[in-house]
């Protein structure tokens, strides 16, 4: 089992960066792909990006594609999303979350952390 905790979510303006991450705890890091998901206020929770086991395979939701990067540290058993030109419709509470593959649907993932808010003002 996996214990996620996410942190770095921070009230920023439009254009400007942050990087989130995720530390996990307990078995197994290293063995799960890693997703970022986001859940905007009145909406639903999307897919943001997702990387493999050992970094090799990367996806990004096209709404953050060239802007976001996902990397992750196996030693530290940490997960990072670097975030850069943020804009107001990125503002909402972001997840990371282990899967046993690289996917993009959320009911694919076994483990989550409680979310870090993220708000980016105009």
């Amino acid at each position: 089992q996996v214990q996620l905790v996410e942190s770095g979510g921070e009230l920023v303006q439009a254009g400007g960066s942050l990087r989130l991450s995720c530390a996990a705890s307990g078995r197994g890091f290293s063995t799960y792909a890693m997703g970022w998901f986001r859940q905007a206020p009145g909406k639903e929770r999307e897919f943001v990006s997702v990387i493999s086991r050992r970094g090799d395979t990367i996806h990004y939701a096209n709404s953050v594609k060239g802007r976001f990067t996902i990397s992750r540290d196996n030693a530290k058993n940490t997960l990072y999303l670097q975030m850069n030109s943020l804009k107001p419709e990125d503002t909402a509470v972001y997840y990371c979350a282990a899967s046993q593959g690289v996917v993009t649907a959320q009911d694919l993932y076994d483990y989550w952390g409680q979310g870090t808010q993220v708000t980016v003002s105009s």
